[in-house]
């Protein structure tokens, strides 16, 4: 098999029986490829040369059975740096390899884990026993004007009145709905965040996640977190939600620490890390 490539799932410490009955994408068994002397393991699949291609619903199909693969691998070695979609290694005799190269895909990967073991396994050291979490808030604007003495009254005064009429007050309804709920968000953003910092490792801010059109964004974050320290991540929210109503929080994971698995730039395919499909979390959602 040396013209066959290796899909690359994950690096993870070398435990023998780690991958045992674990398939990837497109049912593919899995197996751990060791580097000897390095303590290290890589997560693979036998493979041809090309990256998949197919269509969004196929490559989300193969990105969530990718997630799973790695998720069932991450619990049984309580540490990982994944891969994004696609890495492959190729064997030195593919297109676009080096000339000169005729190692195999395994040697290839094994060499390039060989040369990196120090920082690769401080890297598995330093997320032993962590887990990654997301969490995504936003403020409902009608819930946030729900004290407001001038939106009641403009509520209050609409009832009964001309369509016209109705449509102007609407949208000075509106003006003060947007005005609180963007004083809200200012307010919870600084508080949501000290406390969350208070009981993890590690925040990575986001791009903003889902939300509904009459929500106001506060907060989209990657939590880096002890998985001892999960059930402390759900009650501060939990604690969030009963003081402000008007707050819509997102509470998902625990997964692999993706948004932490840094990687040296140079490696296969330069890895980084994937969007994660995963399940909820149970504590405090």
């Amino acid at each position: 098999m040396t013209d066959r490539a290796l899909y690359v799932y994950a690096l993870v410490p070398d435990r023998p029986g780690a991958a045992d009955g674990v398939t990837g994408v497109d049912g593919h068994p899995l197996r751990l490829l060791d580097a000897p002397g390095t303590g290290i393991a890589a997560l693979v699949h036998d493979a041809d040369p090309v990256p998949y291609q197919g269509t969004d619903d196929e490559v989300r199909r193969r990105v969530g059975e990718q997630d799973s693969a790695v998720v069932a691998v991450w619990e049984r070695t309580g540490t990982a740096l994944p891969m994004t979609f696609n890495v492959l290694v190729a064997p030195g005799t593919a297109p676009g390899t080096p000339p000169g190269d005729s190692r195999t895909a395994e040697d290839r990967l094994r060499a390039w884990i060989t040369g990196r073991a120090d920082e690769l396994r401080s890297r598995l050291d330093a997320l032993a026993g962590r887990a990654e979490l997301r969490v995504e808030i936003t403020v409902d604007r009608a819930a946030s004007a729900r004290d407001d003495e001038r939106a009641r009254s403009l509520e209050a005064e609409m009832e009964g009145r001309s369509p016209g009429l109705r449509r102007l007050l609407a949208r000075q309804l509106e003006q003060i709905r947007r005005e609180s709920s963007e004083r809200l968000a200012d307010a919870l953003y600084a508080d949501v965040r000290r406390r969350l910092l208070a009981v993890t490792e590690d925040l990575r801010e986001r791009g903003r996640g889902a939300r509904g059109a009459d929500e106001v964004d506060v907060l989209s974050a990657a939590l880096l977190v002890r998985t001892s320290d999960i059930e402390a991540v759900g009650t501060v929210l939990a604690e969030v939600q009963e003081e402000e109503p008007a707050a819509r929080i997102r509470f998902l994971g625990p997964w692999p620490p993706y948004s932490f698995a840094e990687l040296p730039g140079d490696g296969p395919d330069a890895p980084a890390a994937p969007e994660p499909h995963g399940r909820p979390a149970p504590a405090g959602s």
